[in-house]
């Protein structure tokens, strides 16, 4: 099911280019990923755990280089991100005027790139699956964004290389930092290394600090986050919701299954700046999303800032806020997805997404103003989201790290500015849908506008729904990802 999941949006993305009809074989295509997704969610035996389904052949043996995948909680819940992610954006993508079919074929090369990245058990097949979707997202952006595309197009690709080529000196690094008789790229013999303690603590700190920047950088760290809101404001609906609910998570899948695991004591080393980092994320990047005048650059800064949560309960270094920090991943990817999908509905009709510009939309559109409202609020963090779970597990994980033997410590500090974040998503989001949403449209603006057909509601409705099922049994999604956060911990 695993090649399934990687094979089958190259081979649609192909036979695309070779002239096979784009929308149908993409819809095709994005269906089946998520339908493979979800059964091989249902058929992994979580009784018996760890890694399932898998699959390899050598490559280069003499370096013990193989293709190699295989998945466990954490993985097949990421590719069941990816499955509907992706099948919800190619079913909301407007008519592609020009180039059609390489509109398409970018949109698989991505999936396909997410999905082998989560997959692979193999440090190089694991960092060569993210390139492969890089030179896509630059395409999209630049052939068929909106607005400075080319300008935001050339960024997001000059700051994600640089990421990847510090991500690239990381894992070199790393992988000298083994022995030279244990070396190898197999990413679950690494993990059985790891628990050996093959690499030395005083070894650990230089490549930890590689991986945290390389991977830092590709999901906007502060503050190397400058890329995001503009790429995702310029990207057509399908990048944006593509990239940003599930490209963006590979750097902290990395952080989760390399980074920490592999290197604790460089982890703990670096710990206290990267509270800072993540800090900065949430208040200084929240106040400066609340200063956004138009939808999709807020939305964009959004995105950045509920970044810093899961970086929190990534550097709590305890089982519940790590198992927060992969939900929320999950969770944070539906949710984005959807505002992008409404946001991209509105400027199909309406080029600017100024909140000067709007208003009142809810009257001539009552189904996005109802979808928006919902997805704004799994957003803020509102209970009965998965959102709201997740986020109360990473505060819990990262408030009871470390606790100081007069006053708070540098964790407990870190998660009272982070609560704050709760109080600025608020502020911006809602009045986001006041802006857009209430009031008395312009009838100039909004002649002619009715809700989207059924086709592009049901996509939109299929996240949502996700996000209130995770939020209402959170559990089940839990006894995935647990194991997997405490064979990572070990």
């Amino acid at each position: 099911m695993l090649n399934l999941l990687i094979f089958v949006p190259i081979i649609a993305a192909l036979g695309i280019l070779l002239g096979a009809p784009a929308r149908k074989t993409a819809l095709l295509a994005g269906l089946a990923e998520f339908v493979i997704s979800l059964l091989a969610l249902f058929s992994y035996d979580r009784a018996v755990g760890g890694f399932q389904f898998a699959s390899q052949f050598p490559i280069i043996p003499s370096w013990d280089l193989k293709y190699y995948v295989a998945a466990d909680g954490l993985s097949l819940v990421m590719l069941l991100l990816t499955g509907i992610v992706t099948f919800a954006a190619v079913c909301v993508t407007p008519k592609i005027e020009r180039r059609e079919n390489l509109f398409y074929a970018c949109v698989l090369f991505i999936t396909a790139g997410a999905a082998g990245a989560f997959a692979s058990q193999d440090l190089f097949f694991f960092y060569g699956f993210h390139e492969l979707a890089l030179i896509p997202t630059f395409l999209l952006i630049g052939l068929w964004g909106s607005g400075e595309r080319q300008a935001a197009a050339w960024k997001i690709t000059i700051y994600l290389a640089l990421g990847s080529f510090v991500l690239l000196i990381g894992l070199v690094d790393l992988y000298q930092a083994l022995p030279a008789d244990a070396r190898t790229f197999d990413m679950v013999r690494l993990q059985q290394l790891a628990v050996a303690k093959v690499i030395p603590a005083t070894a650990q700190a230089r490549p930890f600090l590689f991986l945290l920047i390389g991977f830092g950088t590709l999901v906007s760290l502060f503050p190397f986050h400058s890329w995001a809101p503009t790429a995702y404001a310029s990207a057509p609906t399908p990048a944006a919701m593509l990239h940003a609910g599930v490209l963006k998570k590979f750097g902290l899948y990395g952080l989760l299954r390399v980074a920490i695991p592999l290197l604790p004591e460089g982890a703990k080393h670096w710990a206290d700046l990267l509270l800072i980092l993540l800090v900065a994320n949430i208040l200084y990047v929240g106040l400066v999303t609340i200063a956004q005048r138009k939808l999709d650059l807020m939305l964009g800064y959004s995105s950045v800032m509920h970044m810093g949560y899961i970086f929190l309960g990534i550097a709590s270094f305890n089982l519940i806020g790590l198992s927060g920090a992969a939900l929320l991943m999950f969770a944070h990817g539906l949710s984005i997805a959807a505002l992008f999908a409404i946001a991209g509905m509105i400027r199909e009709r309406h080029l600017s997404l100024s909140f000067d510009s709007l208003g009142g939309l809810a009257k001539p559109m009552p189904f996005l103003g109802f979808a928006f409202g919902v997805a704004a609020f799994a957003s803020i963090g509102l209970p009965g989201f998965a959102n709201f779970a997740s986020e109360v597990m990473v505060f819990f994980g990262a408030f009871k790290n470390g606790s100081a033997a007069l006053g708070f410590s540098s964790f407990q500090l870190a998660t009272i500015g982070a609560l704050w974040g709760v109080v600025i998503s608020a502020v911006y989001m809602l009045r986001a849908y006041k802006a857009v949403f209430l009031g008395e449209p312009d009838k100039a603006v909004v002649a002619g506008w009715t809700d989207p057909s059924a086709s592009m509601r049901w996509p939109v409705i299929l996240l949502l729904v996700t996000l209130l099922i995770a939020g209402f049994a959170p559990n089940y999604f839990l006894s995935y990802l647990k194991p997997t956060i405490e064979a990572l911990l070990r």
